[in-house]
């Protein structure tokens, strides 16, 4: 089970610069006036870790396995990433956790890699270390709610994404445009990526995907570097306001 990939909300011209007038889907338009729950989007990289039962013998009736991958198959992991994540999860009581788990069941917790020596920013977050932080669980086709994965999150001894508030789309571009500092980072300055908006209901696309998007702070910075802070809407070099 990949994660998702996640629609970021804007189109974007033939600069590659975002169009802030234009979303990507049809639904974030509908739905922008609701109230989204927002979070912040941490820069690192993408970790699943996949529980599993099966039948035990003696004085372990049950079996618990735990399995660590990256956004991919196939993705490679740091190795000082790999042993952190062995020493969190692999102490894990996990029929606390899960107390309806059974074998027919399949189980992932979804999170973010981060730290030092992970994406340019790591050692901001954490100077000499790496961590996990929860932000998302799925219990086979089911996505748990928020206080269902801050539950599993202090269960299992971690953090999870920090929840920024409640708004819509609206307030939360001007939010991001106007930037906010990482609630995680050891440095206090870090300005944090953006924010990763989802509906309160869990909301799905017609393919069946969940209606998730995210706003970065570093998509604004680039379209004032191009288009300057009040781009007139009649300038004949400005895709974004045709």
């Amino acid at each position: 089970m990949e994660y998702q990939k996640i629609n970021t909300l804007f189109k974007r011209d033939a600069k590659n610069v975002i169009i802030p007038t234009q979303y990507t889907c049809e639904e974030f338009n509908y739905l922008k006036d609701n109230l989204w729950e927002c979070t912040e989007k941490i820069d690192g990289t993408n970790i699943r870790i996949y529980v599993t039962m099966k039948a035990g013998e003696g004085e372990t009736p049950w079996l618990y396995g735990v399995t660590i991958k990256g956004r991919t198959n196939r993705a490679e992991l740091p190795s000082k990433l790999v042993k952190k994540l062995e020493n969190i999860f692999l102490k894990v009581d996990w029929a606390k956790v899960f107390p309806a788990l059974t074998p027919e069941d399949t189980v992932c917790i979804y999170g973010e890699g981060y730290g030092a020596g992970i994406q340019k920013v790591g050692s901001k977050y954490i100077k000499n270390d790496v961590n996990f932080i929860l932000f998302d669980v799925k219990f086979d086709d089911w996505w748990l709610k928020r206080e269902d994965c801050e539950d599993i999150a202090k269960k299992c001894n971690v953090d999870i994404v920090s929840l920024i508030g409640y708004m819509t789309i609206p307030q939360a571009i001007e939010f991001v445009k106007n930037g906010f500092k990482s609630k995680i980072s050891e440095d206090k300055d870090l300005d944090a990526e953006g924010l990763v908006l989802r509906t309160t209901c869990g909301l799905r696309f017609r393919n069946g995907e969940r209606i998730i998007t995210k706003i970065k702070h570093c998509d604004f910075e680039k379209f004032k570097a191009v288009y300057g802070d009040n781009p007139n809407p009649n300038q004949p070099n400005n895709p974004n306001y045709k």
